[in-house]
């Protein structure tokens, strides 16, 4: 450790921004793959000027990532690059500004690509992964698509069924509730067992034959939760539905391989994952992207139009219409190599350390109840829970008193909440830049709301 804390130094004086990749990328001892030490957290926090800022008088604990993740300085950096050398339209002209911004913008695609285990031409940039859901359950459930002699099959009809899972995000089951009331199909979802999994004892029963897309996360924004994917996809596979996977939550903080997975279509979004805002990847098995028609039609999209047709480019250009998030891409491709340098297993094994520490601090306080596995297994680090006899946004102004920024509400989840018989919930989500200390901060501050609403 001494040559890594040599290098640090040194690193440190040279650019800052460099510096936790500079640490993390010493080899993990053979067979583990450790955390980072609480000297590397310290390196790594340096990259991020915002965590240097303070909020009524108290530094800021930010444990709000799962909403939105904060950005390193090469992120910020990068996108500052491009927009003051190099601002252009992508795929449009041909002199030198547009050439190097369409070669940044596809280097982007194939880091993300890479990222999660696929090839460029399986990246479609999206607004956000709204939109990238949207998109699937649209194509599916548009009456042209079943006129369309290759996307025929995916194309959602009366007697038709749509699986999700009873903790998705709304993005996740809005989108479909509207496609089922287009095309007729039924929607159906699988149950959650009291400690915050998926019940799938009547998984055969749920996702039967007449089961054509089985959507759903594979980390609950709410619980934490890490779904099954390989059971879930095993069945799938066995009556012939499409997988749709919701991997916001997954991507920034585990391994991710969709191509292992075998899953057909996948969402993310970069701002989870320390890049911009506005920004959403859909993902997918190349035959399955060729398959699909557009969503949104326009300018980019189409290979010849006529007065009265048009005919459209392939994928992924296919499905980006109009004018791209050029320099999102550009910070998005910085963000990915951030994480690469970490290493993802590194990163879980961070996230998971956290966690622990966090769940076993709630279970001594009284009057808290998690919503989620209460042990750290199988479940990442967004803790959500409900302090009796308080609201939530009352305990996020008190946390947010003492510095500490936390999510209040609902979480774009209804449904998980009301199945817990909870209206709302105070969540805390931590991240890369997390400290075990911010964890304990959390938790003094949350054993003093009931007393402070004379609750106790």
């Amino acid at each position: 450790m001494a040559d890594t804390a040599l290098k640090a130094d040194t690193a440190l004086k040279q650019d800052p921004g460099t510096l936790a990749v500079g640490l993390l990328a010493a080899d993990p001892a053979p067979g583990s793959t450790p955390g980072p030490t609480a000297q590397e957290i310290a390196a790594i926090r340096e990259d991020f000027p915002v965590l240097h800022r303070t909020v009524g008088g108290h530094r800021l604990v930010y444990l709000d990532s799962a909403a939105t993740s904060q950005r390193p300085r090469s992120v910020l950096d990068a996108e500052t690059a491009y927009s003051t050398g190099c601002n252009a339209a992508v795929h449009r002209g041909a002199h030198t500004l547009a050439e190097e911004a369409t070669d940044a913008y596809e280097a982007a695609r194939s880091a993300a690509a890479a990222f999660v285990g696929l090839g460029p031409d399986q990246i479609v940039w999206t607004r956000n992964a709204t939109e990238a859901l949207n998109l699937v359950a649209g194509v599916l459930s548009d009456p042209l698509t079943a006129q369309d002699p290759h996307a025929a099959p995916l194309a959602l009809r009366p007697g038709d069924e749509v699986v999700v899972t009873e903790m998705e995000h709304h993005a996740n089951l809005v989108p479909w509730q509207r496609a089922c009331a287009r095309s007729g199909a039924r929607l159906r979802w699988l149950p959650l067992t009291d400690d915050g999994r998926l019940d799938l004892t009547r998984l055969e029963e749920i996702v039967t034959p007449a089961t054509r897309v089985l959507s759903f996360a594979h980390v609950s924004n709410v619980l934490g939760t890490i779904n099954p994917v390989d059971v879930l996809v095993a069945r799938a596979r066995q009556v012939g539905a499409l997988v749709v996977l919701d991997a916001c939550q997954s991507v920034p903080h585990l391994p991710v391989d969709l191509s292992a997975l075998d899953v057909d279509l996948a969402v993310f979004s970069a701002h989870k994952m320390l890049g911009p805002t506005g920004l959403g990847v859909l993902a997918g098995k190349a035959e399955i992207l060729q398959a699909l028609p557009p969503f949104l039609t326009g300018g980019s999209m189409v290979s010849t139009v006529t007065m009265e047709t048009a005919t459209f480019q392939d994928p992924p250009q296919r499905f980006e219409a109009g004018t791209p998030p050029v320099s999102q891409t550009v910070a998005l491709h910085a963000a990915v190599d951030y994480l690469t340098a970490l290493g993802m297993d590194r990163v879980a094994a961070h996230d998971r350390t956290l966690t622990a520490r966090a769940l076993a601090g709630l279970r001594d306080l009284p009057g808290i109840r998690v919503l989620g596995p209460v042990q750290a297994v199988d479940r990442v680090g967004a803790v959500s829970v409900v302090v009796d006899g308080v609201h939530p946004h009352d305990v996020g102004q008190v946390l947010d008193a003492s510095g500490i920024a936390v999510r209040v509400g609902h979480h774009c989840a209804q449904p998980v909440h009301r199945r817990y018989g909870a209206t709302a919930s105070t969540r805390a989500s931590l991240y890369v830049y997390s400290t075990p200390d911010e964890v304990d901060a959390f938790l003094d501050a949350l054993s003093g709301v009931r007393a402070y609403f004379k609750k106790a």
